[in-house]
């Protein structure tokens, strides 16, 4: 059994001649949570749309659970997805609409485990209320609870904690980070809160007008992100014995009297007093270092500061 669950080649599709998905490649290993970003219109649910089939590619292929071709319709029933906004029946109840789900995907299993899937989902105590009078937060968790009727070894899930409050955002993260660790089960999501991706996903990919402009695991961006004190002086191998005599040694010259001291939680005040101590001139000291928001406006650079998708 392959350990690539999906994997796109060049993946590419055009409206009204412009690309909206342009040759994007893709890989997600058995069991990884891939934390897929971008902002408005950059391709993110045209991607999951053909990945579900609910789009068809202009070119380029994908591959599920090693299959493709005609072999995607078998494949896609390992699947479950939540694109754009969840299709629920308004006029049923949260446990009618897990019903009827069950039913029409053939999955097995009967009121147990309906309520165990609610349960989980945070919405077990709805009883007879109508989706139509859910919250958009209640509408998200019953969303998420039907992709879960046919135990999916896949799910796909497109901005799946809008709406939702801290609270219901962090059970959903721990519903997911479950699945993935006990089940396997593979997650492709996307979210316009990047924080919330920083805390769940294990690998990254960054999408921007159509093109993937980078792709990389979790903690290869907790490198290229890391935190550090950044201090410039007068006198950069001065100040790197006065660094040592107080017992920090990771640091580095980062470039003419710069230095980099790669831990964010050292007291910048004692250092500043030791080094004025010592007779080094300190021209500037302060905690550097990107969040997941940041890393991204920096990739795309000074224009993508609009609204995410």
């Amino acid at each position: 059994m392959s350990d690539i669950v999906l994997r796109t080649r060049e993946l590419s599709k055009n409206f009204g001649g412009r690309p909206a998905v342009d040759h994007v490649s893709m890989e997600i290993g058995r069991g990884h949570i891939y934390g897929f970003i971008g902002k408005n219109g950059a391709g993110k649910t045209t991607f999951m749309r053909m990945v579900c089939g609910l789009a068809n590619p202009g070119s380029g292929t994908i591959e599920l659970f090693g299959q493709t071709g005609l072999e995607l319709v078998s494949a896609r029933r390992k699947m479950g997805s939540v694109i754009e906004t969840p299709s629920i029946f308004p006029s049923m109840t949260a446990y009618q609409n897990m019903e009827t789900h069950r039913r029409a995907v053939g999955a097995k299993g009967g009121k147990a485990e309906i309520n165990k899937i609610l349960e989980m989902a945070g919405i077990a105590d709805t009883g007879r209320k109508k989706a139509k009078a859910f919250s958009l937060g209640m509408k998200q968790r019953l969303g998420l609870a039907l992709t879960l009727i046919n135990e999916p070894e896949l799910l796909i899930l497109d901005e799946p904690i809008n709406g939702l409050d801290p609270t219901g955002i962090a059970e959903i993260r721990e519903t997911l980070k479950s699945l993935a660790r006990e089940k396997g089960v593979t997650i492709l999501i996307s979210s316009h809160i990047l924080t919330e991706l920083h805390q769940l996903a294990n690998d990254y990919g960054f999408i921007h007008n159509g093109k993937m402009i980078r792709q990389l695991t979790a903690d290869e961006l907790k490198e290229e992100c890391r935190r550090y004190i950044s201090v410039e002086t007068d006198d950069a191998a001065k100040a790197g014995e006065v660094l040592r005599n107080a017992g920090i040694t990771d640091f580095s010259v980062a470039s003419g009297n710069t230095i980099q001291i790669n831990d964010a939680n050292a007291d910048t005040a004692k250092l500043n007093a030791a080094l004025v101590s010592a007779g080094v001139v300190v021209r500037g000291i302060a905690a550097q270092g990107q969040d997941l928001e940041q890393y991204f406006l920096g990739l795309i650079g000074e224009n993508g500061k609009e609204a995410w998708a």
